[in-house]
């Protein structure tokens, strides 16, 4: 009897350690890899619109998958206007801005917290036409010679609108053209404008004209044009309600997999 109990109980050790092994054999080669220790946290992200498509499409579900538990909850608009939204208290968690601007601004206000504030991302500021224009429009200076309407992002709170009149400054020509200016109020409607034909031109980032065959691009702002580097900063704001699955957003975004699905949309990761 002794013998067959020892038997008994050194059958079960060696059943449990093998589904032990097999559990952890699985998960390092990847097929149990949702970590569920944030469940029933939610992370707000107030993005700006031109990152939209990244994560609808790849980022969002990419990190829902990792943490099932959580629920990614996006504010796409112009940076400015989602200033003044996180400033009348939108629930925010992370703020991902297309200028330094903005942030800057919420850093003063002590709405961001500076601690996780990282310059993260560029992008370039590109002149398109519809795809199928056959206008003679090949460079900024162009624009002056446009009879219709060229359509660029509000410089009161659009960044996009803010490097397109920097652009237009540099190149000596703002006075000609303000008068033709269509101002959207963010660079998607900047983008809509141009790919439905009822601007001649716009002026938004190359990501943006990346993610449509409806327009094509003309030329981009060189250093002479654009003094200013386009540059993405990310940050936590301070009003955080789940902090933990604020970090994991933080960190996620961070990763080797995300930075390689915001290259394949058209960003650079800033060094």
């Amino acid at each position: 009897m002794k013998k067959i109990l020892f038997v008994a109980i050194l059958a079960a050790v060696v059943i449990v350690s093998a589904g032990v092994c097999s559990a952890g054999f699985f998960d390092f080669l990847g097929g149990n890899t949702a970590d569920n220790s944030l469940d029933g946290q939610e992370v707000n992200l107030a993005a700006a619109a031109s990152l939209k498509n990244v994560f609808d499409e790849k980022l969002i579900p990419m990190f829902e998958e990792k943490y099932p538990g959580v629920k990614v909850t996006p504010t796409y608009a112009s940076s400015g206007d989602l200033q003044t939204q996180i400033e009348n208290g939108l629930e925010a968690d992370v703020f991902m801005s297309a200028s330094n601007k903005q942030m800057n601004a919420l850093i003063d206000e002590n709405l961001v917290d500076n601690n996780t504030n990282l310059q993260f991302l560029e992008n370039k500021v590109v002149l398109i036409v519809p795809a199928d224009s056959n206008s003679n429009i090949s460079s900024f200076e162009d624009l002056k010679n446009v009879e219709g309407n060229i359509a660029i992002g509000d410089p009161e709170s659009v960044p996009a609108g803010q490097y397109a009149q920097e652009v237009l400054n540099n190149t000596g020509i703002w006075d000609d053209v303000e008068s033709k200016l269509s101002l959207g109020t963010d660079v998607t409607a900047v983008l809509n404008q141009v790919a439905q034909g009822s601007a001649d031109c716009g002026i938004v980032y190359s990501t943006d004209a990346k993610s449509t065959d409806d327009v094509k691009v003309v030329c981009e702002a060189g250093e002479n044009e654009l003094d200013t580097p386009v540059i993405y900063p990310v940050a936590a704001l301070k009003n955080s309600n789940d902090t933990n699955a604020t970090n994991a957003f933080m960190e996620f975004l961070q990763s080797q997999e995300a930075k390689d699905i915001f290259v394949e949309y058209g960003f650079a990761i800033h060094e």
